[in-house]
């Protein structure tokens, strides 16, 4: 990582688990994270608290984050929610808001800075999962979220 100037990166979930891993690494190795997520991360980094489910204001989020930045070097799409449950166990609200946030919160952060990307030849990267590969009776809205993660990716 060292080795090329990071630059701003844009971490969607970076409040917590992976996200914020991903966010404290790009800091340590010279980057500047903007932290996307619906909560304040517990450590000092720019953020802005977003609901991704709400993709008009995902995309406001990146589009700030770029303007305040002069641009944007990268996107690492790492939020994620579920419900589990089978098809007909999960309410209908809680089982789109995993689609909303999983599959189309990570499209809309990537068309958001795709402007930016194309003008710094910067890199995206979207996180899924094992079972964006297999399907799980038991997560059918995660896995059908992170099957599209994979194929929008």
């Amino acid at each position: 990582m060292a080795s090329r100037d990071l630059g701003t990166v844009v971490v969607t979930g970076g409040a917590s688990g992976l996200g914020a891993a991903i966010a404290r690494a790009i800091a340590k190795n010279g980057g500047t994270p903007v932290v996307l997520d619906r909560v304040e991360p517990p450590f000092d980094v720019e953020h802005v608290v977003v609901d991704l489910a709400d993709r008009a204001a995902a995309e406001a989020a990146v589009r700030g984050a770029a303007e305040r930045h002069g641009g944007l070097d990268a996107v690492v799409a790492a939020a994620g929610t579920d419900s589990c449950g089978k098809l007909d166990d999960v309410p209908r609200d809680d089982w789109e808001r995993v689609v909303l946030v999983n599959l189309l919160g990570t499209a809309a952060v990537v068309r958001a800075a795709l402007p930016s990307l194309e003008a710094s030849e910067g890199r995206v990267v979207t996180v899924a999962s094992t079972l964006g590969l297999r399907a799980l009776s038991d997560a059918t809205a995660y896995c059908a979220s992170k099957f599209g993660v994979v194929g929008f990716t």
